[in-house]
């Protein structure tokens, strides 16, 4: 990240990244910094690298230079990677797929109850809990999705687009759902999507690829005040809004 970013204790440090595939760059030496509780957004077009940078970061593939680092305190694994597709056992019911990350913690059956039933209830899933995961529809899956990636509580989640398979009305239900949940729960996240409305809607921090180079942006000011972003008039909409000078 620029600026200031760069100076606070990183739950994350990526430096030097770079990795070819099938003889193609297509990661250049990314660095960034990403503290405790912060959401990055990554921000860029389809093919950009977007994913393949969170499957560094992940383990999932091997760069060919540069060094990972993930610190935090989360208590279950290092990371966990969330996308478009969410994996979750379609033998065991709704509450059972939630209840498994905590069970996986060792925590104790009171505490499964209890966590697993409130996160169902805040995502709207609270009269699914029986239902077998085949019977969900694809917003429902991703919802039962996000409430297990939480439970797990990783020091790190990786989110690869996740909603853009979505409607409209359920991707911005679970762009608040999101935000919401991951304030409390205090995630460091990365983020990567080519919307500019949801890069706003979920972001603390903000970095774009072009041409697998990473840029990194300090706040929403920063990030919109940058032409190549192409969110200023976006940002300019919500600030009218959040002002009371919007709504024509």
């Amino acid at each position: 990240m620029s600026g200031t970013t760069e100076e606070r204790a990183g739950a994350l440090q990526v430096q030097g990244l770079s990795i070819q595939l099938g003889g193609r760059p297509v990661l250049r030496d990314v660095n960034l910094r990403l503290a405790e509780a912060e959401t990055l957004v990554v921000l860029g077009s389809s093919g950009c690298g977007k994913s393949t940078l969170l499957k560094c970061v992940a383990g999932m593939l091997r760069p060919d230079a540069g060094t990972v680092e993930v610190s935090g305190s989360g208590t279950g694994p290092v990371s966990l990677y969330l996308d478009q597709e969410p994996l979750l056992f379609e033998h065991l019911s709704v509450f059972e797929n939630a209840a498994f990350a905590l069970r996986m913690r060792g925590v104790r059956e009171a505490e499964v109850q209890r966590d697993a039933g409130e996160l169902l209830e805040l995502t709207g899933l609270q009269s699914e809990l029986r239902k077998s995961v085949w019977q969900l529809s694809g917003g429902q899956k991703q919802r039962l999705a996000f409430v297990r990636a939480l439970l797990a509580r990783p020091r790190l989640l990786l989110m690869d687009e996740p909603f853009a398979a979505l409607d409209a009305q359920t991707r911005a239900r679970m762009q608040s759902i999101f935000r919401s949940l991951a304030g409390k729960f205090r995630m460091t996240t990365i983020f990567v999507t080519h919307d500019v409305r949801e890069s706003l809607s979920v972001g603390t921090v903000f970095g774009r690829l072009v041409d697998g180079g990473f840029r990194g942006y300090v706040d929403r000011r920063e990030f919109a005040g940058d032409p190549e972003t192409g969110v200023r008039e976006e940002w300019e909409f919500w600030e009218a809004i959040r002002h009371g000078t919007g709504g024509g």
